[in-house]
């Protein structure tokens, strides 16, 4: 009978075309992190060496700006945070508030590493997979503000095409 937290995992993209067996080994290295209601997972700037999965509950992403603080996107169960941590190696970017009890996975950095010891092509795999999910996130940022910058802009052409 299949693990369901292996089938949890195997329909998040970040762990897509993962064996079953690593995903069993990062379930042997993952923590469960729970939050209540209204608590944090970190904040912008913390340092970082981790990121999470979350499996229950609902959290939002908050960024600081002009001493205001901003809602950037709602994340649910199935979706990553934190990931940016493992690529650029530098503090949190922004604050994980939970909105509603959660609980979620966390790997650290020492978990990855131990995977790369165990089998490093699934590492691999696991990292062009958060790269992956990084550059969708970058997409959608440079969609929004490519819309916020257009609404000020009048266009150039009506095509790219050659005439």
């Amino acid at each position: 009978m299949p693990n369901p937290e292996i089938s949890f995992l195997q329909d998040i993209p970040v762990f897509g075309a993962l064996a079953a067996d690593t995903l069993s080994f990062l379930l042997r290295h993952a923590r469960v992190v729970s939050r209540q209601k209204d608590q944090y997972f970190y904040y912008e700037n913390d340092p970082a060496d981790s990121f999470y999965v979350l499996e229950t509950g609902k959290v939002m992403i908050l960024k600081n700006w002009a001493d205001q603080v901003y809602r950037l996107r709602d994340l649910e169960a199935g979706d990553c945070f934190g990931e940016m941590a493992l690529i650029d190696m530098m503090s949190r970017s922004a604050t994980v508030k939970a909105v509603t009890k959660c609980n979620a996975l966390e790997l650290s950095l020492d978990d990855l590493h131990q995977l790369y010891e165990y089998d490093h092509e699934q590492f691999m795999v696991l990292y062009m997979n958060l790269a992956r999910e990084v550059s969708r996130r970058l997409r959608a940022a440079d969609r929004r503000l490519f819309e916020i910058d257009m609404r000020k802009e009048k266009p150039i052409a009506t095509s790219l095409q050659p005439s």
